[in-house]
């Protein structure tokens, strides 16, 4: 519980910075239309230099009371060609005994190999590595540092739709259960969205996922479960003066198949400039 209440307490101090900072920043930053990551996909756009911006996104599943928040952060490096940013989970899951706590954090790079925010086409390929912070005893983390590679592309049809597809792979050496058995795990997912403009300020979205895991089930030995999902959604934005973007957005992913559990997305994202202008 305490690491918990600092990292909200931080999460409240990154929140107040973002906001102090969008209101002295001199000349003000105009936001364009919303290009932030889709809840459940990518949208392969880096930051634009000198912008950072802050996700929040909470998943709550009611049939299980389970859910999950994340915190992201993503920082240009020099320019948009480079982009670094981390996860931090927090999650309650209720397999078996339930358990609450911090999950497995990702530290991110992502290049900006084709186009920019501006571009019909757009891919940023995308190298994370997980960091086994979370207890695989309690089924809070996979229970070793993985790697995780992500390719995602975003095309504009026309000033009104825009669609992004997602392909990944995820690597974990030495995975863990519950009974501290290990065994080498590889899984996939592939998603994608389209979104319709309504205005600059407004998006109607319709997002897929399809997810294939793998967990240690013996010593050496993995199980594999697969997950379907189509969400609707809808995020509109808050463009003040001094710079700062807010996005709000909600969801409804919907199961497919053996995935039949119906969750709400809450999904919170702060843009603004960081570098002070004299």
């Amino acid at each position: 519980m305490m690491r918990i209440s600092f990292f909200l307490a931080s999460l409240i101090a990154a929140m107040t910075a973002a906001a102090q900072s969008g209101g002295t920043t001199q000349p003000a930053h105009e936001p364009g239309p919303i290009q932030d990551n889709s809840f459940l996909v990518e949208e392969a756009y880096n930051q634009d230099p000198g912008i950072v911006q802050h996700i929040q996104q909470f998943v709550w599943t009611p049939s299980s009371g389970s859910w999950t928040y994340t915190f992201t952060q993503e920082w240009p490096v020099t320019g948009i060609a480079h982009q670094l940013s981390y996860t931090i989970p927090i999650a309650r899951v209720t397999d078996g005994s339930a358990a609450t706590g911090l999950g497995d954090i990702l530290l991110n790079y992502r290049y900006q190999l084709i186009g920019d925010s501006d571009a019909p086409v757009a891919m940023a390929p995308r190298l994370s590595v997980l960091l086994p912070t979370g207890s695989a005893r309690r089924s809070l983390g996979a229970g070793g540092a993985g790697v995780q590679l992500g390719v995602p592309v975003s095309v504009v049809l026309s000033p009104r739709f825009q669609v992004n597809g997602n392909a990944g792979v995820t690597w974990t050496r030495s995975a863990k259960n519950e009974r501290g058995e290990s065994a080498r795990t590889l899984g996939y997912n592939f998603g994608a969205s389209a979104i319709w403009r309504g205005t600059s300020r407004l998006d109607l979205m319709l997002e897929a996922i399809w997810m294939r895991t793998q967990t240690p089930s013996a010593q050496g030995k993995v199980k594999a479960d697969r997950a379907c999902f189509i969400s609707p959604g809808v995020r509109w934005a808050y463009n003040l003066a001094s710079g700062l973007q807010i996005v709000p957005g909600v969801g409804v992913p919907i199961g497919i198949g053996p995935s039949h559990d119906r969750s709400v997305l809450v999904y919170l994202s702060f843009e603004h400039p960081f570098v002070r202008r004299r």
